[in-house]
């Protein structure tokens, strides 16, 4: 890893530990986090929230393919976790994300973590993914040409992990911070898809 690059993440996970220190670590057992203004968006400029359109974006898979977020919710519901490779809680959010993602295969849900260690970790993630068996979307985020996050700065990730579910079309129905539970999960997932 290069000299630079590894300045970039140190940098990214000190904005990071601020910014959850702003919004506090008892927002992870809330059901929402409070809404912030964003750092790089400008005066007025919201994170995804309740209610909110999530923003699109488009980057890679660990594989190398595109996947791009208004193509999927254009079609169905999308569950969606910014998580670590370096963050043990959001190993443990991976395997509850796996049983989601087998319990509504062949039914209209997506399920995609992103992976927010960024593009210099690529083959880490996609090993760490093989060797855990995830068979849902694992993507990596990456540095726009402004030097921004392309995923997680617009949805205002501060802490690993968080989670968002999309209605089709791409509102925002629920944004988690920390550990979810289950069977909420579960029961958020099966009354989105009786809609």
């Amino acid at each position: 890893m290069t000299a630079l690059m590894e300045a970039r993440l140190l940098a990214f996970a000190a904005i990071l530990f601020l910014l959850s220190l702003s919004v506090g670590a008892v927002a992870a057992e809330r059901e929402t986090l409070p809404p912030l203004l964003a750092v790089h968006g400008g005066e007025g400029t919201r994170f995804a929230e309740p209610g909110m359109i999530a923003p699109d974006f488009t980057v890679l898979d660990v594989e190398g393919h595109p996947f791009r977020l208004s193509e999927e919710v254009s079609r169905k519901p999308v569950l969606l976790l910014f998580w670590s490779v370096f963050c043990e809680l959001c190993r443990a959010e991976m395997a509850t994300l796996q049983r989601v993602h087998d319990n509504y295969a062949g039914r209209d849900l997506t399920v995609v973590a992103v992976a927010v260690d960024g593009e210099p970790l690529r083959n880490t993630i996609g090993g760490f993914a093989r060797q855990e068996g995830y068979t849902f979307k694992v993507l990596v985020d990456e540095l726009d040409a402004t030097e921004k996050w392309k995923v997680s700065d617009p949805y205002g990730v501060a802490a690993t992990p968080t989670l968002l579910l999309l209605e089709k079309g791409g509102k925002v129905l629920l944004r988690r911070g920390g550990k979810s539970r289950e069977d909420e999960l579960e029961r958020a997932d099966s009354s989105l898809l009786k809609k």
